[in-house]
């Protein structure tokens, strides 16, 4: 009897301490953005700017004081590259190499954070600076602080689980999309993050089929639809499942735009791309905006 007793009395010790104890889920809080960026929206940014601002006289791309500089005057969403050094910090590089952005030679995989330090950015124009390679740890804070959003372009050499796990040490899942090329990559960083925007290559009807297939459900997509303009049978597409369109003009439609008049950015938009992808933020944002 006194066994039996004892049996009760564990149990019920047990069995209170669980009623106690908060019931364990597997959710994920979504980031604001998969509600913000909705083609039936139009509260978000129109214009991505392609390597936190590339071109610009005296301000390089992928440097924080550049992102400063741009958001200063336009409001938009801003590109990034993340590259991973040879102690394991994330920093902003489009490049292997810091040969053409910086003063210094080498690939970034060689070199520690505190070696790129004693190296100055460059513009575009070869002209050297006094900015560093930012660590993307400060961008993001910077840009929490700020709540500027970026595309975040994730370098081969560096894994998609380091980058978010960065983003979520930094509480910063409502300013970062996640840049993907293909199904594959789309269908990890899903996986990794279901709480994130993903930005997904949907260039044609096939390459969005594929997406469909894969079960990436489609309010966590924002489709870049490439550097050409694509059909408005696409565009339509995308719309009616409520996904907003990205156009790359970066490259031969910045230079049409340039040559023929800025009013093309406009009529892109007109035509079905949402956010225009540039190197000419500030004209493509004036002409959008008809400022």
């Amino acid at each position: 009897m006194k066994y039996f007793l004892s049996i009760l009395v564990c149990c019920a010790f047990i069995s209170c301490k669980q009623a106690k104890e908060p019931a364990k889920t597997s959710e994920v809080e979504a980031s604001e953005l998969i509600t913000l960026f909705k083609a039936s929206n139009s509260g978000y940014p129109n214009i991505s700017v392609h390597r936190g601002g590339k071109g610009l006289v005296n301000y390089p791309e992928n440097a924080l004081e550049t992102l400063k500089y741009v958001n200063d005057s336009i409001v938009a969403v801003y590109e990034i590259d993340v590259a991973q050094t040879r102690d394991g910090q994330l920093v902003l590089l489009h490049d292997s190499s810091i040969d053409r952005t910086t003063t210094g030679s080498g690939k970034v995989a060689d070199l520690t954070y505190n070696e790129l330090k004693q190296f100055n950015l460059k513009d575009d124009h070869g002209n050297e600076t006094t900015f560093k390679i930012p660590l993307f740890s400060d961008v993001l804070d910077w840009s929490v602080k700020h709540n500027v959003i970026l595309t975040i372009d994730i370098k081969k050499t560096v894994s998609q689980e380091t980058v978010i796990n960065a983003i979520r040490a930094a509480k910063a899942e409502d300013v970062s999309i996640i840049i993907t090329y293909n199904v594959e990559q789309a269908m990890e960083a899903y996986k990794l993050a279901p709480e994130l925007l993903l930005s997904v290559s949907a260039r044609n009807n096939d390459e969005f089929e594929r997406l469909l297939a894969a079960g990436i459900p489609t309010n966590s997509m924002l489709a870049f639809t490439g550097t050409r303009l694509s059909e408005a049978s696409l565009f339509k597409r995308l719309h009616d499942n409520n996904i907003v369109c990205v156009l790359g003009t970066l490259g031969n439609l910045d230079k049409s735009a340039k040559a023929k008049g800025d009013v093309l950015y406009r009529q892109w938009k007109e035509n079905g791309a949402d956010i225009i992808a540039t190197d000419r933020p500030f004209e493509a944002f004036k002409a959008i905006n008809k400022l």
